[in-house]
Order: structure tokens, then C-alpha cells, then sequence
């Protein structure tokens, strides 16, 4: 059976799970019957704060670790068992990269690529080359790695997955460490990946990085899968706060509070609170009143954050 043809008979997904569970020694569940759909295509964030189950679901999906039961096919292959087939056609970055401190940024991609039984010797310098500029590392491909930055230690990691053309990419928390120069840098080359037609698997506690950049995304809490759909859907799914924007905000505050608003935030000349279930004029009329000077009146989109917060009842870091 081709490989195109071998994801179909799994059905939607380049990744999908049906009931994934791992359960470890002494009984801790790490991951409770995970049901997930990656989408061809997809830019996919699996958000969740650290110790959510998300590290030890990629170590699943890659079979690095056998699940305790339920199933994980990828390229609609079942892994662990079909790892060998599946994997020269998946780059990953997990846990950091394994780099060689002594050798330089270009002799490690080197040695990566000679490790690697699929790839042909003749084109390996080019393809470290190409590999290398297109994360940034040029500059620094003969700098020795124990003299790198994590960032840009993140950065080779990313290029020692990118050496050969890729349908999969599995990122674990990509932007770890990274200053936000270098944050923005992998966002743009996760877009450009998949523009490219690769689907890429996105691990990561930072809501606003699966906001940016991601087209999907599934969320999980103490190893459980809350919910998964299109990014636009799940930020639709939670409802917008009121916004006021006024050089009175003690009183508006005051005012808000009176008409039913509940949880009323003041942060400068911006006062927000949860959308009331009365008609929206009527409270913009009572602030008017009461002598409220309003510049900005109206319900903000939900974000994601909004979201996690409605779906899980806890916080989440937001930046990096």
C-alpha cells in the first residue's frame, strides 16, 4: 500500500488517537483516553499548561513510549509498531535537541544527516546548507554548539528536522527559551512550512503563540483532552467581555457592578466585566446617567484565553 493512500483507510487525520492512554507505574495517569484529529494541512496546537499530558503524548505518537492501551495511528500508520516506516517521513523536535557541544552547528547537522539511512550522501552539504539559512544559523554554522544560545539551540534542533522534505512536523514546545526576536522567527517559519503543504504538530503552553499561529488546536488539563476544533471556533465558543472605555473608571466600575455586570476589572481608563443578559443600551444609557463619561462602548471577540479559562476554570501563561 502506497503511502498516500495509507492514511485514508484511518480516516481524516495525519495524526489520530482513539481512546490514548497512558497510565504509569504507581498508577498516575498521564494521558486519559485521548481522542485526536490532526487535519491534513493543519497547523494543529496542542495547548495545555506544563504537566498536562502533552510531552507523553508526543513521545506516544512517535513511539518512543508504547500507551497503556487505546490506539495512536500516524500517516495512517499504528505506531509503536509501524515507527519504522512512518518516521523518515516525520521531522521532530522533542525535549530540546541532542547536540554534540565540541562540533560546530554545520559538522552536527552533518553527522545528523549521515545517521540517517534514507539520506543521500552526495546532496548532504547542500541540504545542511539550505537547512541552515533557512532557521538563520548561517552566521553561526561555524560556531561550536556549547557556545550557542538555547535559542539558537532551539533553531538547530528545528533545522536537523527540516534536512529532508517533511509531511509531518512534530514541535514540542518550539519557542522555549527563546527571546522574542527569535519567537517570532519560528512563528514565520512554522507559516511558511505549512504553506509548503507540511502538516505541523505544535506543542505549547503559550496561548497567544497557538493564536498566532495555529489553524487547529486541541487543549488539555491533567491529562484529559478538553476540547479540539478550528482555532476561530474555539475562541467563538466562549463569549466576549463588555469593554468600557472612559476617564471615569471608578464609577463606571460602580455603575457596571449596579446593572449586573459581574467580574469588573479596571485596568487604566479600560473597564471591563462579563457580558450582562440584559439589553446592552440600557446599561450604556445607566453609565450615561450617572454622569460616566464613555469614549468606547461594546463586547470584545473572545480569545483563546478567554476560552481555556471557561473550558478549564485555570489560568494559563499567556506570553512567553
Amino acid at each position: 500500500m502506497g503511502e498516500a493512500s495509507a492514511g485514508e483507510h484511518v480516516g481524516e487525520g495525519v495524526i489520530t488517537t482513539r481512546a490514548l492512554t497512558k497510565r504509569y507505574r504507581g498508577g498516575q495517569l498521564a494521558v486519559d483516553g485521548l481522542h485526536l484529529t490532526v487535519p491534513a494541512g493543519s497547523v494543529f496546537g496542542f495547548l495545555g499548561p506544563n504537566g498536562s499530558g502533552k510531552t507523553t503524548t508526543i513521545r506516544m505518537l512517535m513511539g518512543l513510549i508504547g500507551p497503556t492501551s487505546g490506539t495512536a495511528h500516524v500517516l495512517g500508520r499504528p505506531m509503536p509498531r509501524s515507527a519504522r516506516a512512518v518516521l523518515p517521513h516525520v521531522g521532530a523536535l522533542i525535549e530540546g535537541p541532542a547536540l554534540y557541544g565540541f562540533l560546530s552547528g554545520r559538522d552536527n547537522l552533518l553527522r545528523y544527516d549521515a545517521a540517517d539511512p534514507t539520506a543521500d550522501p552526495r546532496t548532504r552539504r547542500a541540504r545542511v546548507a539550505a537547512a541552515l539559512d533557512r532557521v538563520g544559523l548561517t552566521a553561526a554554522a561555524g560556531k561550536k554548539a556549547k557556545a550557542y544560545s538555547l535559542g539558537m539551540r532551539q533553531r538547530l534542533g528545528l533545522a536537523a528536522a527540516l534536512l529532508q522534505p517533511r509531511r509531518l512536523l512534530v514541535l514540542d514546545e518550539p519557542t522555549n527559551g527563546l527571546d522574542p526576536q527569535g519567537m517570532r522567527e519560528i512563528r514565520t517559519l512554522v507559516r511558511e512550512l505549512a504553506s509548503d503543504g507540511t502538516t505541523v504538530f505544535l506543542s505549547s503552553h503559550l496561548l497567544d503563540e497557538i493564536e498566532q499561529v495555529c489553524t487547529h488546536a486541541a487543549v488539555m488539563a491533567r491529562g484529559r483532552l478538553i476540547t479540539q476544533g478550528p482555532v476561530a471556533d474555539l475562541a467563538a465558543g466562549a463569549r466576549g467581555r463588555l469593554a468600557v472605555t472612559t476617564p471615569d473608571p471608578a464609577d463606571a466600575a460602580r455603575v457596571l457592578k449596579e446593572q449586573g455586570v459581574a467580574d469588573v476589572a479596571v485596568d487604566g481608563e479600560r473597564v471591563t466585566g462579563e457580558v450582562p443578559g440584559r439589553d446592552l443600551a440600557e446599561v450604556n444609557a445607566a453609565l450615561v446617567t450617572a454622569g460616566v463619561r464613555v469614549r468606547g462602548f461594546g463586547v470584545e471577540r473572545a480569545s483563546l484565553e478567554d476560552a481555556f479559562v471557561a473550558l478549564t476554570g485555570e489560568g494559563f501563561d499567556v506570553a512567553g
